[in-house]
């Protein structure tokens, strides 16, 4: 069995509460996006957190275009409109 103390820093595996606390880092509305970019482009020391990172940029990102094409298509329909007077 390979010794935990011997891997070094860079390569060290992530614990579980590790991950639960970069998903909350990462979730934090500005400080956490501008965080969640320096770790995908290199700024955390281990690789695992760097790839988790990009990761979780990359569900981001498709969250995004999603969310944009789903309002495009309310917008386009005129469903939106409708929607918007409902609530007020």
């Amino acid at each position: 069995m390979t010794d935990y103390n011997r891997i070094p820093n860079e390569y060290r595996p992530i614990s579980m509460w590790g991950y639960f606390g970069y998903e909350l880092l990462f979730s934090i509305p500005i400080i956490g996006q501008i965080i969640l970019i320096v770790f995908a482009l290199g700024g955390a020391a281990n690789i695992n957190v760097r790839n988790f990172a990009r990761s979780y940029f990359c569900l981001f990102i498709l969250g995004l275009v999603i969310s944009i094409v789903i309002f495009a298509i309310l917008f386009a329909t005129g469903s939106l409109a409708y929607f918007l007077e409902t609530l007020y």
